[in-house]
């Protein structure tokens, strides 16, 4: 099976945060790949990598990215899937990683991403939204998202 998600992110560093990803990915029984690429650093790399998503049966890409945070708004401009970015604090982070957050929300019209929390609670929610959008044509899928939420609530509800 090919992978349905492809998660991308701007340095090795941020792959802890993003290993949430794709653990909530695997939790959920899809099949994903992973990639390192800078929209600064590598940005011939990223546009073939972006232009190639489709053929290979991707429906929906995680980009994660600190500081300038243009990883995701690359990506997206070189195809047309749907890129949830996922803004991180870096070391040199402004306000936490208001920077990265402002950075991949605020993008020209016509090149949409949506973007979740900054850091861990992002990688997790880009995780979830990227399911919930594969559901919309996955039965089975769409089940386990709804055990997983049933599950949630049953930890919060026990004593």
């Amino acid at each position: 099976m090919s992978a349905q998600v492809a998660i991308v992110m701007g340095s090795a560093s941020d792959g802890p945060i993003m290993a949430i990803a794709e653990e909530t990915l695997k939790g959920l029984g899809i099949e994903h790949e992973t990639r390192v690429l800078s929209a600064h650093r590598t940005p011939d790399e990223v546009r073939e990598w972006a232009r190639g998503l489709a053929d290979r049966g991707v429906k929906v890409v995680i980009a994660a990215a600190g500081g300038a945070a243009h990883l995701a708004g690359a990506v997206a401009a070189h195809q047309t899937l749907p890129v949830i970015g996922v803004p991180l604090a870096s070391a040199n982070a402004i306000a936490g990683g208001l920077d990265a957050l402002l950075s991949t929300v605020q993008m020209p019209r016509g090149v949409p991403v949506a973007t979740v929390a900054i850091g861990e609670a992002g990688a997790a929610n880009a995780a979830i939204l990227a399911a919930e959008i594969l559901a919309l044509s996955d039965e089975q899928l769409r089940g386990r998202l709804i055990t997983m939420r049933q599950s949630m609530a049953a930890r919060i509800l026990s004593p």
